[in-house]
């Protein structure tokens, strides 16, 4: 006689999970590749997701650095060769001035606060994007980026994304973006808009969210009623609540691919001309006011590359990390070109003060963070044939608003020349738990809990910041 056995749990888990493999391969396609997604990413989160604030973050990625003496940390008393030829202009918040290419940001400057003592020491694109997207001093090659953190540890509760990532930069940035690192796929962002195929293009419109060549509503219907059928013949062997959560997690995929909600978001030709026509009809200004419609539905981190768009003149390569301002000879640092600063610094102006004044006067900047740094800064003394300046991560500057963040301060300080934190040096960890702690999210928390023993981060958020 056979001896009958019970089904052992991890024995019936790898039956269902090979059934729905099987299904996903042979008939149910994108329905049940987003609905795992979906799943993993509840699954995961179950321990871990809190009962925080509904907070958002902007998070605007000045790729190739931007150079902070001639932006947020001006010198004009040092000499010609380190202050270059721009002059500081005065702001709402007594003795902080920054740079006249900036003047709404200037008239802002009660609504934000400024970091001038940012440092570590990679000096690459690849190695310093890494650790400012991660913040860590020294990442491990699979460190989860900020992004991902914050998609872990609060998802978007509204049937949106949780994470997005506006404008792809270039390749010498690396690609440890376009994954979860290692939170996993899960938590790797949506991705939209690459070169001049960007939300200031004409003809641009998002694709992430239309089914398959070939696959019509009716389809789609079709094969959600056979996921549902064959989810439910295997129900009654499975965990319940497993089961009800999974089940709940195709609902949810289902009115991501069908529903209007997400589509609508990404929709920046709903925005009336004239707020476009604020935020600069340039890629920057579009991107940031998709990135505003995205956490206003329920994004919870949009990065937004500050990529400014391209002059039309200049004859060089048209790479999109358009503040790596080395110089070139007729491609100057100080020059209106699109590597210069005398045309990315008014666009980037424009836009980021467009947004901090809309999310001000929607009432979602309480709840908004809007940061805007780069992987580095820019060397203090002016050189080459550009002129330009290089690679400089001793020392640079970062901007916060919003969600907390105390506008007008003004937090650390440079030496004469802008080469060095003179007081109060800020690491990369203590600007990620800075961030972290604006989002409602301690720097303690422990990422998984089935194994991972990485903590959110390591740094200390400063704390001067809020109130």
């Amino acid at each position: 006689m056979q001896t009958m056995t019970a089904t052992r749990p991890a024995e019936l888990a790898g039956r269902l999970e090979s059934r729905r493999r099987f299904i996903k391969i042979g008939a149910l396609g994108t329905l049940l590749s987003v609905s795992d997604l979906i799943w993993a990413r509840s699954a995961a989160d179950s321990d871990v997701r809190g009962q925080g604030s509904e907070k958002s973050c902007i998070f605007i990625v000045q790729q190739g650095g931007c150079s902070h003496i001639d932006s947020w940390d001006m010198k004009p008393d040092a000499p010609a060769e380190y202050r270059g030829p721009f002059k500081p202009v005065a702001t709402p918040v007594p003795g902080v001035r920054i740079c006249e290419l900036m003047p709404r940001l200037s008239r802002l400057a009660d609504r934000y606060a400024l970091i001038r003592s940012m440092t570590h020491k990679s000096s690459g694109h690849l190695d310093g994007m890494h650790v400012c997207l991660s913040g860590q001093s020294r990442p491990d090659r699979d460190a989860a980026y900020i992004g991902s953190i914050v998609s872990k540890v609060r998802p978007a509760s509204r049937n949106v994304p949780s994470y997005v990532w506006i404008q792809d930069m270039e390749g010498d940035a690396g690609n440890h973006y376009h994954t979860g690192g290692f939170l996993g796929a899960a938590h790797a962002p949506l991705r939209v808009g690459k070169g001049t195929h960007n939300f200031a293009a004409d003809n641009f419109r998002v694709t992430a969210f239309d089914p398959s060549v070939g696959m019509t509503a009716t389809r789609l219907t079709e094969r959600r009623r056979l996921l549902t059928k064959v989810d439910g013949s295997v129900a009654p062997l499975a965990n319940a609540a497993a089961t009800d959560r999974f089940q709940q997690c195709q609902e949810r995929a289902f009115g991501l691919i069908t529903g209007p909600e997400a589509r609508q978001a990404f929709d920046i030709r709903r925005e009336p001309g004239k707020v476009r026509d604020r935020y600069g009809r340039h890629p920057l200004g579009q991107n940031l006011l998709a990135a505003r419609r995205l956490v206003e539905a329920g994004v919870r981190l949009v990065n937004v590359h500050a990529f400014t768009g391209f002059d039309g003149y200049t004859k060089w390569s048209p790479v999109v990390n358009v503040w790596d301002m080395h110089g070139a000879p007729g491609i100057s640092i100080f020059g209106k070109n699109t590597y210069g600063l005398a045309y990315v610094l008014p666009r980037f102006d424009e836009a980021v003060a467009a947004l901090l004044e809309d999310l001000e006067q929607r009432g979602l900047l309480a709840t908004t963070l809007v940061v805007a740094v780069g992987e580095f800064g820019r060397t203090p003394r002016i050189g080459g044939p550009g002129p330009g300046r290089d690679h400089y991560p001793a020392c640079y500057s970062a901007m916060l608003a919003g969600a907390g963040i105390r506008g007008g301060a003004v937090y650390g300080s440079s030496d004469r020349i802008a080469a060095f934190p003179r007081e109060l040096a800020v690491s990369p960890e203590d600007f990620a738990a800075t961030l972290l702690h604006a989002l409602g999210i301690a720097p303690a928390t422990r990422m998984s809990p089935d194994g991972f023993t990485r903590p959110a981060s390591t740094g200390q958020p400063i704390l001067p910041l809020f109130g």
